[in-house]
């Protein structure tokens, strides 16, 4: 099974998922609405890490909840163990192994904090630290590279999101109906990016000498960003920089200069209006290269190349199909720069961090 092969299996995987996990993750959300929770705490490494960035925005858009990235190393390192008995704690991993995200979990729980846990592996250390486990059923991921174990986690991440509001509740992303209506046009909607593959792979090819650039996206798409450059830096060796959109103004704009490459995530929603004249006066001031990943035609249009993905997706979903853009891209400019994506370098599928 190739990383191209896992790449293309993301419609059926996440078609499972929402089929065969529903019922799970509502019961779920309903013995979470029983407990007094104040705040979540997200816990993962790696691309993880991203859906736990995804989860931050979207508990915080649909239930008003603070919500933290977990700090692993205070408890691992430091010996020091926050207060999580009033939280709601998500560990996220696509193997489940890595032994400082299972210790949070396993604190919280010891704490009477609520845990989930959000795996690929429904038997391994994190699944049997938490009070509940939705396994996100991707089945085995043989690539080093993650890509349907990561939109699993997102999509995973967005059903609990949905299903823990309470029923009747109407407000971000609209009533229950509505949200779930909005997940399950998400694997369509993957399938029609990967309907683009030529074209992306032409726009990848085109920049196969590119060992720098720099990824911007902003609200639930920062996730995208994030996971983007990562993809990047693991597949194609490039010196990929992560940013909202917002903190590249404030600083990091000054890298860039004519021809520089800039790669955004650009999707239709409310920081698209704040995206829009970024990306013109990258173009039209700087010069820059800049690929763009929009459904908004106009939005391409901005771009020296554009992504496509199809009108119509929810704005709290966009994050589970820009990404597959994403990929294909990776996919493509690593071969482009003659480089073996099934055997990134120095790295391995598992990573266990303490």
């Amino acid at each position: 099974m190739s990383l191209h092969d896992e790449i293309h299996e993301q419609p059926e995987s996440l078609r499972r998922l929402l089929t065969e996990r529903r019922a799970t993750v509502e019961a779920i959300a309903a013995a979470l609405r029983a407990r007094p929770i104040d705040l979540v705490v997200v816990v993962a490494r790696g691309s993880s890490d991203h859906a736990a960035i995804y989860a931050q925005y979207l508990f915080g858009a649909f239930h008003r909840l603070p919500v933290a990235l977990a700090t692993p190393a205070l408890t691992s390192i430091y010996g020091v163990t926050p207060r999580l008995d009033r939280a709601l704690v998500i560990g996220i991993s696509q193997s489940g192994r890595s032994p400082d995200v299972v210790g949070v979990l396993a604190d919280a729980r010891a704490q009477g904090g609520a845990t989930v846990a959000i795996t690929n592996d429904p038997a391994s250390p994190l699944a049997l630290a938490a009070e509940h486990v939705i396994d996100v059923v991707a089945g085995p991921e043989r690539a080093v590279a993650a890509t349907k174990s990561y939109t699993a986690q997102i999509l995973a991440v967005a059903m609990l999101a949905a299903a823990l509001g309470r029923p009747g509740e109407t407000g971000f992303g609209g009533g229950p109906a509505e949200r779930w209506a909005a997940l399950d046009a998400v694997p369509a909607a993957i399938s029609g990016v990967l309907a683009t593959e030529a074209a992306v792979a032409a726009v990848a090819q085109a920049r196969g000498g590119m060992d720098r650039c720099i990824v911007l996206g902003r609200g639930f798409d920062y996730a995208t960003a994030r996971e983007w450059a990562l993809k990047l830096k693991e597949l194609a060796q490039v010196a990929a920089d992560p940013y909202s959109a917002a903190d590249f103004e404030h600083g990091p704009i000054a890298l860039v200069e004519p021809g520089y490459p800039v790669l955004a995530v650009a999707a239709s929603g409310a920081p698209l209006e704040t995206l829009r004249p970024l990306l013109v006066r990258l173009r039209e001031k700087h010069a820059v290269d800049l690929v763009v990943i929009s459904d908004d035609p106009e939005v391409r249009a901005i771009g020296s190349a554009a992504l496509a993905m199809p009108a119509g997706v929810a704005e709290w979903l966009t994050p589970a199909v820009s990404i597959v853009a994403g990929q294909l891209f990776a996919l493509h400019l690593t071969r482009a720069r003659g480089l073996d994506a099934e055997a990134p370098r120095t790295i391995s599928k598992v990573t266990l961090t303490r």
